[in-house]
């Protein structure tokens, strides 16, 4: 995974150091995970998260406490909205799960029944041409191909 230090953030964004930790005091969304040394180290999402608080923030001029309600709002929102599509997918999965299982019996009949057949016809051709070898009435038939 892909971390940023607050210096590598800051000119990344352009929003100075101080600013990224009064955010990080006040927007509760925002909690690097921090290493043994007390750095910061801002994840992929949670830079993500700062862009756009810092549209919303500054660049839209809503101010600190708008943008986080928007924020929330919008994670909020996805993630009723990703429930939703995760449960219309296992849905989905479920419904091809049984039409897996028909197919699979209907092909399971089919194989039966066509072994069975085959069978059937094998036993029929070996009766025939055994009566026929017995009883010597297709010789002149043979003789050609043999």
């Amino acid at each position: 995974m892909i971390y940023l230090s607050i210096g590598q953030l800051e000119r990344m964004l352009s929003i100075p150091a101080s600013t990224l930790r009064f955010w990080e005091q006040e927007v509760p969304l925002l909690m690097p995970s921090r290493t043994k040394s007390g750095r910061r180290n801002y994840s992929l999402s949670e830079v993500v998260l700062i862009a756009r608080l810092k549209h919303l923030a500054l660049d839209k001029k809503l101010g600190l406490g708008r943008a986080q309600r928007i924020l929330e709002y919008e994670l909020l929102y996805q993630d009723q909205e990703l429930r939703a599509n995760i449960k219309q997918l296992r849905e989905e999965l479920f419904r091809l799960l049984l039409d897996c299982d028909r197919w699979k019996a209907s092909l399971g009949e089919l194989i039966a029944v066509s072994t069975a057949e085959s069978s059937v016809k094998e036993n029929s051709v070996e009766k025939n041409l055994g009566k026929e070898l017995l009883d010597g009435t297709d010789d002149k038939e043979l003789n050609g191909f043999c």
